[in-house]
């Protein structure tokens, strides 16, 4: 039995008539005519009905009516998966991130990723570089992004390529809004608001010429927001990221870079050893292309 051939069947059924399924085909008459009659003597079976009049289909063309709609249906969804196997791949990918200008270029990856491959979801989480760790760590994160310092040695990694620059946040009116640097001496005598993660007070503090205890620390954060709103309720400077702020002119706080410079790199890490399902290889793939692009 040829797929074809039950494509003629479902086509003189539904018409009731072979002159217009010939014409639906685009076969002659006499050659469907034939190729049903081959059908039905092949399995010894009457599937129509036969008139001058009318046509109609039997009780046992009923039946096989049923099942070659399925067969159709089976092959038709076969055809379209190897015609377009990248919509097939699916699954939800669970992404732990800090807060970094970094984090673009795998924002980008990802809706690169959704356009080539709908089915594959993304969940993202914001939170330190501790948190991301622990639930990288635990199997509840699939990816994370950590900047330095870290400890990379329990994960594999890619390197993303942007480096990201240390500065502090302060009211315009505040007395080094007319620097253009801010120096490690400026700060010390400064109510400062400071990132509560370990790594980044250890790479502050050697900034500092380990000085950090130096530091009148009035509060702490570990996401930005809250702190930019603190800046601008006069707690105090904020040491953060450039471009997690977009200043204007209508706004009362500015940025102000480190001197001497003070940057990080960002990583996307996963667990050593991990067997990735499709959905996390391609997106990987698809990260890959973009660090290459950005860095050729």
């Amino acid at each position: 039995m040829e797929i074809r051939v039950l494509k003629y069947f479902i086509t003189v059924a539904q018409e009731q008539s072979f002159s217009k399924a010939a014409k639906v085909l685009n076969i002659s008459q006499p050659a469907l005519s034939k190729q049903i009659k081959d059908l039905e003597e092949e399995y010894q079976i009457t599937l129509f009905n036969r008139t001058t009049r009318s046509l109609s289909l039997t009780e046992e063309g009923q039946l096989f009516k049923v099942h070659a709609k399925e067969i159709l249906n089976l092959v038709n969804k076969t055809e379209d998966y190897l015609k377009n196997t990248k919509k097939y791949i699916s699954g939800d990918i669970y992404l732990g991130c800090s807060e970094s200008e970094a984090n673009r270029i795998v924002m980008k990856a990802i809706g690169k990723t959704q356009k080539n491959y709908p089915a594959i979801k993304f969940h993202l989480y914001s939170g330190n570089a501790q948190y991301v760790e622990e639930q990288l760590d635990q199997g509840i994160f699939d990816l994370g992004i950590v900047t330095d310092p870290a400890d990379l040695s329990k994960y594999d990694y890619l390197k993303l390529p942007t480096l990201d620059t240390w500065g502090v946040l302060m009211k315009k009116d505040s007395e080094l809004a007319k620097l253009d640097t801010i120096s490690p001496k400026d700060l010390l005598d400064k109510p400062m608001i400071i990132s509560n993660q370990e790594m980044v007070k250890n790479g502050i503090g050697g900034w500092l010429g380990g000085n950090q205890r130096a530091l009148n620390v009035v509060a702490t954060y570990n996401l930005f927001y809250n702190a930019k709103l603190m800046c601008e309720e006069n707690v105090g400077y904020v040491l953060t990221l450039k471009n997690l702020y977009n200043e204007s002119d209508e706004s009362s706080i500015c940025f102000k870079p480190l001197h001497p410079p003070l940057t990080l790199r960002s990583h996307l890490v996963w667990k050593k050893y991990k067997v990735f399902p499709k959905a996390i290889e391609v997106f990987l793939e698809i990260l890959n292309e973009e660090i290459k692009k950005s860095s050729s």
